[in-house]
């Protein structure tokens, strides 16, 4: 409205959320107009489904052009423009569901598939109202139908012909499939059906990861599973299953660091994963550990570190997991090192860490390589500073438990001995 400081703008022009001059008014079912570009962030990435205004919960999340109100704006801004006012455009008429449905069904024919998935990618990039659009006319099926004819599908094999070159990289059917399926940005329920799908479809994208020739395709993989997820709390049937080429393909995005987008959503999944059943097991054994230890050396980021180290807490929950920390020459020390650098969560993380690793895992090698590398010392500090109550209960019973092997060292400060538990 700052731009209108010499004319006064009729209110009924005004979105009510963002208090701008509307320029493609749409109508909710509770009669209450709004801008869409407004209202369709309220309800689809903001994920409300009520009205602003009246706060009544919206069975249907239509959005019906006001046609009349968009031309009375227009006439509006013509009559004023020496008052800095500029005319608003003619929106474009959002694509309807049949037009969406033919495209769908075109994807059936070899030789329409890849102009029709390149116009629904365009599609969905839009707006928000034709991401909701293509969920409501099934294309989540046909999408998923094209990964899963993909999964086996070889260079030298017919649908792989059906490809086009962008770039240095082949983009194929299943790529722009999977960059639609991402970008539609599902629904809960959405997400949640995609389990339901024929097939295994967690395996499916686990495939996707290990034949996509571009990162971008790896990327919307895993957001993909990260999100399917988080969508659902009754997975534990799937989640116990994942086989070992699931977490290898994690562990190949964590070593790659292809951006920090993917780095944060496998990171999330596989928190989420191995809650359930032994995927901790199966996750350490892909070799999880060293590259979580890898690339806490190497992040400076704290959200990125806390995530490590919660990962890493987990993994060192079974034996595989601490035997794979200890193998690495940095292990313990980088543990120990993130102490007090990064956050309280971190630090706690870190404790609760080196306590899996003292109580289960503490041989007298063990424990003498903690004294050396400073960890007993670390410890020590917990106690005197100001930190959560639970973090320095398990570092007081890390240093009682090896208090024979550590008492009187001289590798612990005598400046920290007071605190040592006797």
């Amino acid at each position: 409205m700052g731009d209108h400081k010499n004319v006064e703008v009729p209110p009924f022009f005004v979105c009510p959320i963002s208090l701008e001059l509307m320029k493609d008014p749409v109508t909710l079912s509770t009669g209450i107009t709004y801008d869409r570009e407004s209202i369709e962030k309220w309800l689809y990435a903001k994920k409300n489904n009520t009205c602003p205004v009246t706060k009544q919960v919206l069975s249907d999340l239509d959005l019906t052009p006001n046609h009349t109100l968009r031309r009375l704006i227009q006439s509006w801004c013509t009559l004023n423009p020496l008052s800095g006012v500029e005319r608003v455009s003619t929106p474009r008429i959002p694509i309807s569901k049949s037009e969406i449905l033919k495209l769908l069904k075109d994807l059936k024919y070899p030789n329409l598939q890849m102009k029709s998935l390149k116009r629904l990618k365009v599609i969905v990039l839009e707006n928000e109202t034709n991401k909701r659009s293509m969920e409501a006319v099934g294309a989540v099926d046909y999408l998923a139908h094209i990964l899963s004819d993909q999964k086996n599908v070889t260079s030298s094999s017919p649908a792989a012909e059906d490809s086009d070159v962008e770039g240095f990289e082949l983009v194929t059917p299943a790529d722009e499939a999977l960059g639609i399926l991402y970008h539609m940005q599902l629904s809960q329920t959405g997400l949640q059906g995609l389990f339901a799908k024929t097939g295994d479809f967690v395996e499916t994208l686990t495939s996707v990861m290990q034949r996509a020739a571009n990162y971008e395709s790896r990327t919307y993989a895993v957001m993909l599973l990260k999100s399917m997820f988080e969508a659902t709390s009754q997975n534990m049937q799937v989640t116990s299953s994942l086989k070992p080429e699931f977490f290898m393909e994690l562990v190949k995005i964590l070593n790659d660091q292809i951006s920090q987008k993917a780095t944060i959503a496998t990171l999330k999944l596989l928190i989420n994963v191995c809650l359930w059943g032994r995927n901790k097991i199966r996750a350490a054994e892909a070799a999880a550990v060293p590259a979580l230890i890898d690339l806490l050396l190497d992040s400076s980021d704290k959200r990125l570190s806390e995530m490590v180290l919660l990962a890493l807490d987990l993994l060192c929950q079974c034996a595989e997991g601490r035997s794979e920390l200890l193998k690495h020459g940095a292990g313990l020390a980088v543990v120990s090192k993130k102490i007090f650098r990064i956050s309280q969560l971190a630090s706690d993380r870190a404790v609760r860490i080196l306590h899996s690793v003292a109580k289960f895992s503490g041989n007298t090698t063990v424990v003498t390589e903690m004294l050396h590398l400073g960890v007993a010392g670390k410890l020590c500090l917990v106690l005197q500073v100001d930190c959560g109550s639970k973090m320095k209960e398990k570092a007081m019973e890390i240093l009682k438990m090896h208090a024979r092997v550590w008492n009187n060292s001289s590798c612990i400060p005598s400046n920290l001995l007071i605190s040592y538990p006797s």
